[in-house]
């Protein structure tokens, strides 16, 4: 075969050629050329980030021609024999493989010998802690004091599993996931190097996919130098990948910004019409969350070169700080789960639902349920209480049977009351003008919009004039949001209203603090209802009953 796979083609030779792990090749260089050696390490990490060329690279920097080096020749009959995996004093072993205690007594009795070609003889260990606990006892004393021409090198991508003598018998290096950033760069040279001509955008789909591993990567790169035809390109590796465009991701987070849930579900369709793959997307997603989020607070830590950047910027000052870091959390929830979920598709949807759903300033979903149908000769029930002449409802039942409760109002401050809704709004706004009902005013906005509305006092109206305060702690939503509040304002009482904000503390008479107040007061009657009833004195006293929570229903 003529053509070599470019994971072993671009196999790093040397310390200089090996992108990342700077910590360690530091350490081994600093050992190297102090003459500071130690018997036996253990390189640790997951797959494809460099145990084992480092292993080999070690190799050859202490069996050089040249003498003891961290920078081995390469030209050498020792080198090149390392490079070519003939030299005889390197022994590989595959310890998945080889397990057994016998298979360590053959590596301990042939330790003892001189090496036949080298200056050391070096034995790679891969896989190490698959190792049988009978083999680590019978190496545990050459692994402490071996000859003096033996080198260990023990790799594993799973250091809990070697046993903790083990452990304190070697020197230990950690190597690390490698940053996409950085795999993009070595991938875009090895293109440069070959000849191959590419999109840049598709390289850091690839680095993405490989999960910080340089080999991942660099087999995905051919695969997609297959998939293209010789040429790699973004769409096409997209595909291949199963990844979803971010044009297909900012529709569903400005589809959130506007809580239109139609549109929201539009574009989970789209995806699902492209046969991409859910869990790709909910990742994406949550990277481009991820970008928002240093938009908001750290600008200039996104890269100049970040796909789609002015829409990227505009998201960051549509979303508040905190909605972004929901939506992060949710799409990593939703990723999670998605293997319980009934289908993919429907994990997916319940996901961005969920962001809908747990929106600051989302509308309640209006409902509408049939009316129920009465049997002969009974009654239909209701959560309604009867009104009183005072206009207050009559006291509901107690929820665990009895007595009325006491204390309960009716119209949703009860247990088992229902909350009327909020009056319409059309007396409230009109072109006429406005009768200072902003209450009813902000209530009809939604979305972000009505949260911001929510926040703001009024503290004066006119025919076409309306001054709102707003407090100092919501300034950043006024930045996004206080020409959209504008114009939908303006869209209700006439293009000839104007709107002044100012900033200072409230009144108490903003609808978030009416809220507010009225869901504590809602809280505190529910509770004295609760703790005054018969029933539930009975259960405390007599049964050492305990009241853990009490919530009002809407």
């Amino acid at each position: 075969m003529s053509h070599q796979v470019l994971a072993r083609k671009w196999r790093p030779k040397s310390f200089a050629e090996l992108v990342g792990q700077e910590h360690v090749v530091r350490a081994l260089s600093n050992a190297l050329n102090q003459g500071r050696l130690h018997h036996a390490y253990l390189l640790t990490g997951t797959r494809g980030c460099g145990k084992t060329t480092i292993a080999r690279i070690l190799a050859k920097c202490l069996n050089c021609e040249t003498g003891l080096t961290a920078t081995p020749c390469g030209t050498c009959p020792a080198c090149r024999e390392i490079e070519t995996g003939r030299f005889v004093d390197l022994i590989e072993i595959d310890a998945a493989s080889y397990t057994g205690i016998d298979n360590m007594r053959e590596v301990i009795e042939n330790a003892q010998y001189a090496p036949t070609a080298g200056r050391y003889k070096v034995y790679i260990i891969d896989e190490v802690h698959m190792l049988s606990k009978s083999a680590f006892n019978a190496m545990l004393k050459t692994l402490e004091e071996p000859p003096a021409h033996v080198v260990f090198i023990l790799a594993t991508t799973d250091p809990q599993k070697v046993p903790v003598t083990v452990l304190s018998r070697c020197l230990q290096f950690n190597l690390k996931l490698l940053p996409p950033v950085r795999v993009a760069e070595h991938l875009k040279n090895v293109l440069a190097a070959e000849g191959i001509a590419n999109e840049p955008a598709a390289l850091p789909l690839i680095a993405r996919a490989a999960a910080g591993s340089m080999r991942d990567a660099l087999s995905l790169l051919d695969q997609a130098i297959a998939y293209g035809g010789g040429t790699v390109r973004e769409q096409e590796t997209r595909d291949m990948l199963g990844s979803v465009d971010q044009a297909y991701l900012f529709p569903i987070l400005e589809a959130l910004a506007n809580n239109d849930g139609a549109a929201l579900m539009r574009e989970a369709e789209n995806i699902a019409a492209r046969s991409f793959s859910f869990e790709a997307a909910l990742q994406d997603l949550g990277l481009l969350l991820h970008q928002i989020a240093l938009a908001q607070t750290v600008p200039e830590a996104v890269a100049e070169d970040v796909s789609e950047r002015e829409r990227l910027f505009a998201l960051a000052r549509t979303l508040d700080a905190e909605t972004v870091q929901l939506y992060y959390q949710i799409a990593g929830l939703g990723r999670r789960d998605l293997e319980w979920a009934p289908d993919e598709y429907a994990g997916f949807a319940m996901a961005l639902m969920r962001m809908l759903a747990f929106s600051p300033g989302a509308p309640a979903p209006a409902v509408t349920a049939p009316a129920p149908q009465s049997l002969p000769g009974k009654q239909p029930h209701s959560l309604t209480p009867t009104p009183s002449p005072g206009g207050r409802g009559a006291s509901p039942p107690s929820p665990l049977g009895g007595a009325p409760v006491p204390g309960m109002k009716g119209g949703g401050e009860g247990v088992l009351a229902a909350e009327a809704p909020s009056p319409a709004v059309s007396a409230s706004a009109s072109a006429s003008g406005f009768d200072g009902n902003w209450l009813a005013l902000a209530g009809s906005l939604n979305g972000l919009i009505g949260q911001l509305a929510s926040a703001c006092e009024l503290i004066e109206h006119g025919p076409k004039l309306l001054r709102l305060r707003l407090p100092e702690t919501q300034r950043s939503l006024l930045a996004g949001f206080g020409d959209k509040l504008k114009a939908a304002l303006q869209e209700k009482m006439g293009a000839g209203l104007k709107v002044e904000f100012s900033f200072g503390a409230t009144q108490g008479a903003a609808p978030a603090e009416v809220a507010a107040r009225n869901k504590a007061e809602r809280q505190a009657e529910a509770e004295a209802a609760i703790q005054n009833d018969p029933f539930v004195q009975a259960v405390v006293q007599e049964l050492d009953g305990k009241v853990t929570q009490i919530q009002p229903l809407q």
